[in-house]
């Protein structure tokens, strides 16, 4: 049976995939509610189970939301498919903001980060059950996590896990954008916080008995923002600062949060090497720098690239897609996965845009072409 089979497949059961949609964006599941989550996470396994005939391996959290492992097939070769449930909003947005259609569109908190990646992994693994074409040869898990937005805290052991056991891996995050471009490659991310300890004075009386913290770290401010080097991929960025008590007093303590981003692993060594080393400028001004690197990059590797062929190519000859490779500064749970050797191409969730915004959408006439390729390559990788 031809993929154009699967894609007419899927197609047929998009008003089916409509209506869970609606069901999962109507539920709220910030990262870090457990009740909630559990909830989303109870949800997506009836779904699984009912949708596809395969079984499915909750992995419980004390804190965390529950995981899920969703497993098709018994063939010796692993595929992994890794998504997530927990959005960024907070509980209630989906009442103030319920999923609705309007141009063909679908919007709602999560629905394009990542809920509608998601049923299209499920649709397209029911696609291949129907049609009698799920691989023999194919054993798939399908990871659902619950903690992705902040850096899958409790849950990247579990994913790297997975992924060792895994011969290659298809993330179910969006695509890039403008183009739906499959990410090849990801730069890794860090988080520094820098804290000054200076010394408080009087700004009126004894000014220079004082060492202002806040002066020591606009300085430094200056020195972290320098380290950034756009041609290796690097960028460095102070977001948040904080300090002082009130302006008649010379600040005894300031603190800056600094994102790190790097597309290399031995330039998540130099950055790291580097924050740990600086200096004070003003005399008695004590640095301390706590934090590090929280996911390592994605780096492109000939696997990666062959994994990139094959999708090209099915989407070329069978689903006339013209589907491009990028990569991004954004970090993903595949930087997890790729990590570890294991061949992972991302990307392979929605079309869409406007992740993290009121404004999110995805394109409803997209998901049939977007979840046969993944079927087809789940089929042929």
């Amino acid at each position: 049976m031809s993929s154009l089979t699967i894609t007419e497949r899927i197609q047929s059961d998009l008003p089916e995939l409509l209506r869970l949609l609606e069901e999962s964006v109507n539920m709220d599941s910030p990262s870090k509610c457990k009740e909630l989550n559990d909830t989303m996470a109870q949800w997506y396994a009836r779904q699984f189970t009912r949708l596809t005939g395969g079984h499915v391996e909750t992995v419980k959290h004390p804190v965390a939301g529950d995981r899920l492992l969703c497993h098709l097939g018994d063939g010796p070769k692993q595929v992994l498919l890794v998504g997530h449930y927990d959005t960024v909003w907070p509980i209630g947005e989906a009442g103030r903001r319920p999923f609705r259609i309007e141009n063909g569109n679908a919007y709602g908190p999560g629905v394009y980060d990542m809920k509608a990646g998601l049923l299209q992994a499920i649709f397209a693994l029911k696609a291949l059950v129907e049609s009698g074409r799920f691989p023999t040869d194919k054993r798939v898990t399908l990871l659902i996590n619950s903690d992705e937005e902040i850096g899958s805290p409790t849950s990247r052991e579990l994913i790297e896990q997975a992924a060792r056991e895994a011969a290659a891996a298809f993330v179910l995050e969006p695509p890039m954008e403008p183009t739906g471009a499959l990410k090849t490659a990801r730069k890794g991310s860090g988080r520094y916080k820098l804290t000054v300890k200076g010394i408080s004075a009087h700004a009126g009386v004894n000014p220079q008995n004082g060492v202002s913290a806040i002066e020591e770290l606009a300085c430094q401010i200056q020195r972290l923002h320098a380290i950034t080097d756009h041609a290796r991929g690097t960028t460095v960025n102070v977001g948040t600062v904080h300090g002082g008590i009130g302006s008649n007093v010379v600040a005894d303590h300031a603190e800056a949060e600094i994102d790190v981003r790097v597309a290399t692993s031995e330039e998540a060594e130099r950055i790291d090497a580097e924050l740990a080393a600086l200096t004070p400028f003003l005399p008695n001004a004590v640095l301390t720098v706590t934090g590090g690197m929280t996911r390592p990059p994605m780096e492109r590797t000939e696997a990666t690239e062959a994994l990139y062929a094959l999708a090209r190519e099915i989407a070329r000859t069978e689903l006339a897609l013209h589907v491009e490779q990028t990569s991004t500064g954004g970090v993903s749970d595949g930087n997890f996965i790729a990590a570890v050797g294991t061949p992972t191409l991302d990307g392979l969730g929605a079309r869409g845009d406007h992740a993290h915004s009121p404004l999110e959408y995805i394109r409803i006439a997209e998901i049939p072409a977007r979840a046969a390729l993944l079927a087809r390559l789940i089929e042929s990788c």
